[in-house]
This record gives C-alpha cells, sequence and structure tokens, in this order.
C-alpha cells in the first residue's frame, strides 16, 4: 500500500510544473500533458517515487545512519528545518558552506569552535573576558549558530542528502556525486534529473506539497528509528542469557578444585591398601622368570658376540703398527750382519 495517494497531492498542487518553455527534456518521462502554457506533471509516477524514496531512508534510519536535508530557498526553510528536527537528523537551511562534504574537517573545526564557546560560558572564563572580547565573541558565536547550529552533532558525513530544488543546491549535489552520495530530491520540469539517483517528480515552489512529501519521508525515518530501537532492545535482552554461560564453566572450575582437594585423602587409604595388595601379587611374580628361562638365553649368546666381533678389530690396529716397528730393528741388524 503506497504512503500517500494521488488526491492529497493533486490538493497540495504537486502537479504544477514551469512553463513550458523553461522546461528540461529531461523531464518528459515525468510530464503528464501541457496546459495554458504550463506543463503538468503526472502525479501516479510522483506518488511511486515518494514510496521509493521513502523505503530508502527508512533503510538508513534503521542503521543509524544520517540523512542530511539541504533546503535553503524560503518556501521550504522553515519546512524543512522543523521535520528534520522531528527526527533528529540534520539540516542545512541557510547557506550552503562551500566545500560542507568534500572539506568536511574544516567545517568540523568550526562547530568545534562553536562548541569551545559553549564550556567557556558554562566554566565561567567567559565572564573574566573583556567587554569587547564578549561582544566579539558573541557575534561570532551567532553567526556560527545560524549557518552551522543544525549539523553541529553530525560527527561524520552524512549517508545520504534530501534536497529541495536541484538548481538551487547545485553545489551541494555536485560534492554529493563526487563523495559518492545517494541524492534524494524534490525535481521540477525546470531542473536536470541525470545526477539524483532517487527523482521524486513534484512542484519544489509550493510550500504545501514540500510539506505533504517531507511528511511521508519522515514518517518513514520515524519507522526506522523505531524498528532500531525494538532491535536494540531484543539484544539487550538477550545479553543476560549470553552472559549466564561462561558462569557455568567457572561452577565446574571450583568443583574441579574440591576434587583437587579431596584426591589426597583418597590416596592416603590407597597407599595404605598397596602393601597389602603387594605379597598376593608376589606368587605370580616368581613364576614369571620361569615360563621366560628361554627368552633369557638369547641374549646371552648374542653377548658374547658382539665382544667376539669387535676383538679383532682392536687387534687389527696394533698390528700394523707393531710390523713397522719390528721392520724397522731388522733394516738395523742387516749392516751388522754385513
Amino acid at each position: 500500500m503506497s504512503r500517500t495517494n494521488f488526491q492529497e497531492l493533486l490538493d497540495a498542487g504537486a502537479h504544477f510544473g514551469h512553463l513550458a518553455r523553461k522546461w528540461n527534456p529531461k523531464m518528459a518521462p515525468y510530464v503528464f500533458d501541457q496546459k495554458n502554457g504550463i506543463h503538468i506533471i503526472d502525479l501516479h509516477k510522483t506518488v511511486v517515487k515518494i514510496d521509493e524514496a521513502a523505503e530508502v531512508m527508512k533503510e538508513f534510519a534503521r542503521s543509524g545512519r544520517k540523512i542530511l536535508f539541504v533546503a535553503t530557498k524560503k518556501q521550504a526553510k522553515e519546512v524543512v528545518s522543523e521535520k528534520a528536527l522531528s527526527v533528529n537528523m540534520p539540516s542545512v537551511t541557510e547557506r550552503w558552506p562551500g566545500g560542507m562534504l568534500t572539506n568536511f574537517p574544516t567545517i568540523r573545526k568550526a562547530v568545534k569552535k562553536m562548541n569551545t564557546i559553549d564550556k567557556m560560558k558554562e566554566d565561567g572564563t567567559f565572564e573574566k573576558l573583556a567587554k569587547r572580547e564578549r561582544l566579539q565573541i558573541d557575534r561570532q558565536r551567532a553567526k556560527l549558530e545560524k549557518n552551522l547550529g543544525s549539523i553541529k552533532d553530525m560527527s561524520r558525513l552524512p549517508s545520504a542528502l534530501f534536497v529541495v530544488d536541484v538548481q538551487k543546491e547545485a553545489n551541494a549535489v555536485k560534492e554529493a556525486a563526487r563523495l559518492n552520495i545517494p541524492v534524494i530530491a524534490v525535481v521540477d520540469t525546470c531542473c536536470d534529473p541525470t545526477p539524483i539517483d532517487y527523482v521524486i517528480p513534484a512542484n519544489d515552489d509550493s510550500t504545501k506539497t514540500i510539506e505533504v512529501i517531507l511528511g511521508v519521508l519522515c514518517a518513514a525515518i520515524q519507522e526506522g528509528l523505531e524498528e532500531r530501537k525494538l532491535e536494540k532492545e531484543k539484544s539487550d535482552s538477550d545479553e543476560p542469557v549470553a552472559e549466564e554461560a561462561p558462569v557455568q564453566p567457572a561452577r565446574k572450575l571450583r568443583s574441579r578444585k574440591a576434587k583437587a582437594e579431596e584426591a589426597p585423602k583418597a590416596e592416603e587409604p590407597a597407599a595404605a591398601e598397596a602393601p597389602a595388595e603387594a605379597p598376593v601379587e608376589a606368587a605370580p611374580v616368581e613364576e614369571a622368570p620361569k615360563a621366560e628361562e628361554p627368552v633369557a638365553e638369547a641374549p646371552v649368546e648374542a653377548a658374547p658376540e658382539a665382544p667376539a666381533e669387535e676383538a679383532p678389530k682392536a687387534k687389527k690396529a696394533p698390528a700394523k703398527r707393531t710390523t713397522k716397528k719390528a721392520a724397522a730393528p731388522a733394516e738395523e741388524e742387516a749392516p751388522k750382519a754385513e
């Protein structure tokens, strides 16, 4: 079932496009007809696209990711800031700071500066400053709050962008495209839908239309947040059951310690019974050598053979040395005989 209907969008004036002479031909698939020089948007396709965008935003909210709402035009800024605040999402409604996505660390430094000023006011160090310095810091704080106050809780890049009027927020769309951040946008007949990932064809100059579309999308985001909350509660309820599992081994270890303490007590009667059983086993021990007498003869025969083989080896080495020594005196005796 669709989240909105044809009649609701028709009453809000979502079907009115721009002048036919100012249209973008790439919006032709979403144009129903032309009347009095003004294009009429096909609201049946708008309903389908709103449902598609709502499902995407619901999944982002369920996974705990942030969606940045961008709308700086006069007709949309109040509605967008109000709806974004209701679902605790960041928004930019005053001016798009150049490089807010591509140069995010610098933007974070400005936000930290604003938080530092707040801490100074809480600590009392702000009152110790001179009057002129306090006035300068107050003006600086007001300027930062106006431009960056709605994104002070955004500690990392958003997972998606919701844009009203693609032509006016062209810089935001370009930065998101460079960083591969998906863009959901309300696109009129005079805009180019090519860089937009999720196109919602509707009248972006009507406050009522923007309010209706944002009401549907914010309701989907709220559903995602509630589902995330329920999943978190279930996981928290399952944690005590998981914690009881390691307790069981601890009890077993305690029982093992008790058994270890009882083991010496059990060994004492076993040691007392050991001498009593020894004489009973002495009778068969004496019979065992009688049965093994032939086995004992085998090593006796092998024992003399080992030295018998080694004896000649030991005698051969000195025999050669003696022959050399005997040969030397024999040569000496030969001249004497002559």
